[in-house]
């Protein structure tokens, strides 16, 4: 009876100590889990991060994927033509009389999602975006909302009504799809998970947020640098960068991140480089002095974002980015590497 008592307890022992290395497992492999929370408001540029992530650790993109991103192109073709023939309405720009017809049979079109677009449809984009006035309309798309890509994809048009057209990285890292929900996307760098986290930057999104702060390791937070002269989709008398300081000062000062460090994307930098030569920073911020210079818009804007961060165990970090080109992205992590050195050895 001894003996069976004995061999019960040792079993239960056995057991105990399993479980126990088991959660010590578990407790390793939670210590070896980086999650970057990706943060930014609308259209700054987060998913095109996502993107550039995929093609540096995930192999770039599915034949699904391809399949979904020319579905969307095309799809884009439509609705980005009927604002801008929009605008040029809006705008008192007048389309010449043999493409009037042509403009009000695409404005009455329906938007399409499953990137079926029928032959004629595409010579009259061809024919339309030829005026002059469609150009002047896109130099001047501040004063109303259209994605900065979408002349890429005028241009593109022959190739893209191919049949059997499918679209490369770049013509995938210019299109846009807004975040709605969280993006994860995960992968093994030298022996730990990395785990980059999206999550939509439109107003209506943001609730979202907090429920991703847990057990975060490091913020990105990626501003577009470009669009001190534009209006919020949400809301079109909120000045863009505005709205982006602002949610950085809230962001970064918020109690979970006391301690983290943050990355700092001033995104759209190839964009911003043509603007500020003819746009000046003061249209945005009043105290700017500094005129149509460069440094000096750059000075001034990286200050203001920097010294929004409260002093603290923190350290921000920044750079200026175009988030279309790979090798900027790859850069990034370089300086990821550093913020995050203190806590991962290995990295």
């Amino acid at each position: 009876m001894g003996n069976k008592k004995n061999r019960s307890l040792q079993a239960k022992l056995k057991r105990n100590r399993e479980i126990e290395q088991e959660i010590m497992d578990d407790e390793a492999e939670m210590d070896k889990e980086i999650k970057i929370l990706v943060l930014g408001t609308g259209d700054s540029g987060k998913t095109t991060f996502l993107k550039q992530v995929q093609i540096l650790f995930k192999d770039g993109f599915t034949e699904n994927d391809q399949r979904v991103y020319r579905n969307v192109i095309r799809g884009n073709l439509i609705s980005d033509i009927k604002t801008l023939i929009q605008a040029c309405n809006d705008l008192q720009l007048e389309i010449s009389s043999k493409n009037e017809e042509i403009a009000d049979e695409l404005l009455d079109l329906k938007d399409i999602k499953n990137g079926k677009i029928e032959p004629y449809i595409y010579d009259m984009i061809t024919d339309i975006w030829k005026e002059q006035v469609l150009k002047t309309a896109f130099k001047r798309r501040s004063e109303f909302q259209i994605p900065d890509s979408s002349h890429f994809y005028f241009e593109k048009i022959d190739e893209i009504r191919k049949d059997d057209y499918v679209p490369n990285e770049r013509d995938i890292l210019n299109c846009r799809i807004p975040t709605s929900g969280v993006k994860v996307l995960s992968y093994e760098v030298n022996g730990y998970l990395w785990k980059i986290v999206d999550v939509g930057g439109q107003r209506s999104e943001r609730r979202k947020w907090i429920h991703q702060f847990d057990d975060v390791s490091l913020i990105i937070y990626v501003t577009a640098i470009s669009e001190y002269d534009q209006k919020l989709y949400e809301q079109d008398t909120v000045n863009r960068l505005h709205e982006s300081l602002a949610l950085f000062e809230k962001t970064v000062n918020n109690n979970y991140f006391k301690k983290k460090n943050c990355v700092l994307l001033f995104n759209k930098f190839d964009l911003f480089q043509k603007k500020i030569k003819k746009i000046d920073l003061k249209v945005c911020f009043r105290k700017y002095k500094g005129g149509c210079n460069e440094e000096n818009a750059l000075n001034f804007i990286t200050k203001k974002f920097i010294r929004s961060a409260k002093k603290g165990k923190k350290r921000v970090y920044h750079h200026y980015t175009v988030g279309t080109k790979t090798k900027d992205i790859e850069n990034v992590f370089g300086i990821v590497n550093k913020a995050l050195k203190k806590e991962f050895s290995k990295l």
